[in-house]
């Protein structure tokens, strides 16, 4: 089994992966008490895919975050660096065009995609701009981001129950329902060390992306940013 270090070097990241792929999902569900489910449809909602449109799903994992915008009509690639995530996914949803790949190094042509989105993923590449400007890059003029990640609760006694779940309570949640616990540990670590939700926006901006904007979700336990690629 293997821990992933704050460092985030991708190898390390992806092998923490490889190993939780196959409860990845309902561990999840778990963990969050079932708000990753609504979190996944204020996704869908804010990426708005339609029928014809090219989403990128990065950080997709086994694919389950892409099914709505296939469902919708769109052609979705869910990409991500695990291939533990991606052989599981391929199980379960054989059709999916499910590819390989760095967030840092994206393997698409400059502007194919009319929305990019990534859904708790951000967070676990070692360069935050440098994936950010890769997702501008393969988006298309007037295309749109959208980003869902943990983030910070804006209410101060709010923010401390949930800093105590995640370094007390989730340790031993994940020890009873995930196949690697020591994970969780660096995923609670990671979303301490997170940029706050303006900090974030400004990496936006400085990405290249214009019309940013933010939403908090379950008190900002998670935040929406959205963000534009100018015509």
């Amino acid at each position: 089994m293997t821990r992933a270090t704050l460092d985030k070097q991708p190898h390390e990241v992806a092998s923490m992966f490889d190993d939780v792929a196959a409860n990845y999902d309902l561990t999840n569900d778990v963990l969050s008490l079932g708000q990753d489910r609504r979190w996944r449809k204020e996704v869908a909602k804010a990426v708005d895919a339609r029928p014809g449109q090219k989403v990128l799903d990065l950080a997709a994992g086994t694919g389950t975050s892409s099914l709505p915008f296939a469902r919708a009509g769109a052609y979705v690639v869910p990409c991500d660096f695990s291939l533990g995530m991606l052989r599981e996914g391929k199980k379960r949803h054989a059709w999916l065009p499910l590819t390989a790949g760095d967030a840092t190094r994206l393997p698409f042509r400059d502007g194919v995609f009319d929305a990019v989105t990534i859904s708790f993923g951000l967070r676990n590449v070692q360069d935050t701009g440098a994936a950010l400007r890769e997702l501008y890059r393969v988006t298309r003029p007037g295309g749109r981001v959208v980003i869902c990640e943990f983030s910070h609760p804006t209410w101060a006694p709010f923010r401390t129950v949930y800093e105590e779940y995640l370094m007390r309570a989730l340790p031993p949640v994940a020890r009873a329902v995930s196949s690697n616990p020591d994970a969780y540990v660096y995923l609670a670590e990671s979303i301490q060390s997170w940029p706050d939700q303006p900090s974030l926006a400004r990496l936006l901006q400085e990405a290249g992306w214009s019309k940013v904007a933010w939403r908090n979700l379950t008190g900002g336990i998670v935040a929406l940013h959205r963000g534009i690629k100018a015509a």
